[in-house]
């Protein structure tokens, strides 16, 4: 039998419920959520509905966590079951954006202090390139005069996707950031690599020191780094290991489970 190559295993694809699963253990396994941010996909079957966990921490999510809903950010199917409180970031999204089919929310911490400062995130490494595509900062207080600055309705929601508009990402003050993209795994390797990058720039910074010169991508590096790793789909080979660790995991799981 001929060996499957890196790239079919990372196209090898499962049930969009489980996809969904190993998104959730990527990402916690990745440290780009915790207990809390959450990951999302446009349901295959349905541009109206999105698949998305109940409210629980994205590293113990199960197939039995992920429920359908609408645009509205409501379950298609009564449940009563807590929904995330910020759910509306996803269903917003997905109603603006038609190129959109997956959202991640997250708190990431090397990128939250781009969000609090007037010193942008800006591409130094090629993994980062995307960022050079414009990453705007939501401001919710242009939104609502106070708050727990927690995106917990459709008028906020779609608030955020107005500012996201056609960039990647949107970077949320005090708060985190949201990350889109056209495919779950895509979206994964871009909240993973703008936490990487975020981190890096801080490093920079720091060993350049306040006279020092940090050196960026420039826009046409910006798309030439772009357009290939879209073309060539170079972000699998990343998103193949991270997902093999997370089955790997979930199969550990539950034969502990059976045992």
């Amino acid at each position: 039998m001929a060996r499957m190559t890196g790239r079919e295993r990372g196209r090898d694809r499962m049930d969009p419920i489980d996809e969904l699963v190993i998104a959730n253990r990527v990402l916690a396994d990745q440290g780009v959520v915790d207990a809390y941010g959450h990951v999302s996909m446009r349901a295959p079957d349905n541009p109206q509905h999105y698949l998305i966990a109940r409210s629980v921490p994205p590293e113990l999510v199960t197939r039995d966590d992920i429920f359908r809903l609408d645009l509205d950010s409501n379950p298609v199917e009564p449940t009563d079951e807590g929904m995330y409180l910020e759910r509306f970031i996803h269903g917003e999204i997905y109603r603006e954006r038609a190129d959109v089919n997956a959202v991640v929310h997250n708190h990431s911490p090397s990128v939250i202090p781009f969000g609090v400062t007037d010193r942008p995130l800006r591409p130094l490494v090629n993994t980062g390139a995307f960022i050079g595509l414009g990453v705007p900062t939501f401001e919710i207080r242009d939104f609502q005069e106070s708050g727990d600055l927690l995106i917990s309705s459709p008028a906020l929601g779609r608030a955020l996707a107005e500012v996201l508009d056609e960039a990647p990402a949107a970077l949320m003050r005090g708060h985190g950031a949201t990350v889109v993209a056209d495919s779950l795994p895509l979206v994964c390797v871009r909240s993973i690599y703008l936490e990487v990058s975020a981190k890096l720039q801080m490093q920079a910074m720091t060993v350049g020191g306040p006279n020092g010169r940090v050196v960026y991508l420039d826009d046409e590096e910006v798309r030439e780094i772009v357009a290939r790793q879209d073309g060539k789909r170079t972000w699998e080979r990343p998103w193949t290991l991270w997902r093999a660790r997370a089955i790997a995991a979930l199969k550990a799981e539950a034969a502990l489970l059976e045992g």
